[in-house]
């Protein structure tokens, strides 16, 4: 099996991480990123290089599986076992152990001195000093003082602690990451699109205990029959097209009626499943939806880490979360390619792309604040598609956002002229940076049109500029467009502004650092009077995907 480019950064960033430290290293990758082939790389370099033995940790039976699968492909020759109460087997004295947690972590003397442990989802292990992972660790120790472990996660944080590397914790720093927009980009993770609910919900009234919604006051606020019926039509509505629909619940009782609904008044069949699902019939279902047999399926907290169907290509969020580990792992099953499949539609009806951001921007709150600012994200009225807060036009319908109100007053003191004429400069450093075609308004068909940078500077902040292109018949903007562009990469310059958002979003202009935006007292608008900016990234390797197929 050849690893992905990415796949063969992140095993070197592990090597490395152990060889030049003595802290225990943490992998993210995104969802449908490929994490297993790289477990099951390391497992053999383990063993075949350096004699080592291996124990992976994981806490459900289907991630025990597919480890076991991606190794027997990569490393025959390696001696696995298998310890798992759900897969009725007990193997100890092989080389690489795949143990479910909750079968091994009392079980830690018996397996000997071990090297490395992995932990697959590693965002489980607890912060504080209990729980089967530190248990199981902490034995592993008394065998083994010199045992490493790594860490595998997609999201590496939790709501109510933050970030899972820290000196104290199991896991202390991230040695590699790379994030989802990559990967769509690069052709290796599905495009998705979102929409919100049509029919509002309010959900002011919720309590959240222990970092998460009241699970009964959600079943009962999403039970509604009003809104159940509503979601429903919606779904049907908005799938014609679709082929696989996965559908999360806000409990079992919500879940059977969001079935009975499908089934009453659309004529349609939906599985459900649920955490107490006898196991054939569990496996029946899943083997009918994978086969495209069963087109909806509906799941209470079941199908979310370890369920791999790629042919998922709708996600329908009939429940809100506090959780953003929760929310991106819900999202994730669409993730994958498939054959036919061009996106993948989410439709959220629980406010949760607004309440923790896009999946390849998720806004973390820190856990010590009761209010976590606004989450960049907006929905555009006219097409209920959810989109990051700094478009100004739809990129899926087209409509135009009003100009942001500024706010009664501003949380500090302005540093702007008082007196008319009066000019005024300041830096600002750039968190993130935006690019979309941009047509101005009432434009007649075939003018020319812009390329619209968006700078993030603040969580609601921006600074936005536009590089004219296609303004061939003006001298002045064509020539400061050419100049722009010949400072952030050595490309050719694009054709039109389409092309040019494009190369943008494939990575290959240089990364800015911080703008100089110049202010003068009287005139409506600032204006960016210099950059810093940060070398020329390298000519990119893939295509680049137009930037309205990647909302996210």
């Amino acid at each position: 099996m050849i690893l992905r480019e990415y796949q063969r950064e992140a095993v070197e960033a592990v090597y490395r991480h152990l060889r030049e430290r003595d802290t225990n290293p943490c992998v993210v990758l995104p969802t449908a990123a490929g994490k297993t082939p790289l477990l099951a790389t390391i497992c053999r370099d383990a063993v075949s290089l350096w004699n080592g033995r291996v124990v992976i940790l994981a806490h459900v039976k289907e991630l025990l599986e597919q480890a076991a699968e991606k190794l027997r492909a990569i490393a025959p020759d390696v001696p696995v076992g298998i310890y798992s109460a759900g897969l009725k087997r007990r193997d100890l004295g092989y080389a690489v152990t795949i143990a479910g947690i909750q079968s091994i972590y009392q079980k830690a003397c018996d397996l000997g001195p071990v090297d490395l442990v992995i932990v697959d989802e590693a965002h489980l292990i607890p912060p504080d000093g209990e729980g089967m992972y530190r248990q199981f660790l902490n034995d592993a120790k008394v065998v083994n003082p010199n045992v490493r472990v790594i860490g595998l996660t997609a999201t590496p944080f939790r709501m109510k602690s933050g970030s899972i590397c820290s000196p104290e914790n199991i896991l202390n720093e991230i040695c590699y990451e790379i994030g989802v927009r990559e990967l769509i980009v690069q052709g290796f993770l599905c495009p998705l699109r979102t929409k919100a609910g049509a029919e509002r919900v309010d959900f002011e009234g919720l309590h959240v205990r222990g970092g998460e919604f009241v699970a009964g006051e959600v079943e009962n606020l999403m039970d509604e029959e009003r809104l159940v019926h509503a979601a429903c039509a919606e779904i049907v509505e908005q799938t014609v097209d679709r082929r696989s629909v996965l559908v999360f619940a806000s409990g079992v009782r919500h879940g059977e009626h969001i079935v009975r609904r499908f089934r009453e008044a659309h004529g349609l069949e939906c599985g459900f499943i649920t955490g107490d699902a006898p196991s054939g019939e569990r496996d029946r279902l899943l083997d009918r939806f994978r086969a495209g047999d069963l087109k909806y399926l509906c799941n209470v907290n079941v199908l979310t880490t370890g369920f791999d169907a790629p042919n998922v290509d709708c996600v329908a969020l009939v429940r809100p979360t506090m959780s953003p580990g929760l929310y991106y792992q819900m999202v994730g099953r669409g993730f994958r390619l498939h054959p036919g499949k061009s996106d993948c539609l989410v439709l959220d009806f629980g406010g949760n792309v607004l309440r923790h951001g896009h999946v390849d921007q998720i806004r973390i709150s820190d856990p010590n604040s009761a209010r976590g600012g606004e989450a960049p994200a907006k929905e555009c009225p006219q097409c209920r598609a959810l989109i990051h807060a700094a478009y100004a036009r739809c990129p899926q319908c087209g409509h135009e956002f009003p100009p942001p109100e500024r706010t009664r007053h501003d949380p500090s003191a302005s540093d702007a002229g008082i007196l008319s004429g009066q000019v005024t400069t300041s830096v600002h450093r750039v968190q993130d940076v935006f690019y979309s075609v941009h047509t101005k308004r009432d434009a007649e068909p075939g003018a020319p049109r812009t390329m619209r940078v968006d700078y993030q500077l603040g969580l609601s902040d921006y600074q936005s500029e536009w590089i004219c292109f296609e303004h061939v018949h003006s001298a002045f903007a064509y020539q400061k467009a050419r100049q722009w562009w010949a400072k952030r990469t050595d490309h050719p310059m694009p054709e039109d502004s389409q092309e040019a958002v494009d190369l943008a979003n494939a990575g290959i202009l240089a990364p800015t650092l911080s703008i100089t935006v110049r202010r003068v007292a009287g005139e409506q608008y600032p204006r960016i009077i210099a950059y810093e900016l940060d070398g020329q990234p390298e000519r990119p390797r893939e295509p680049a995907i137009p930037e309205e197929d990647i909302p996210f």
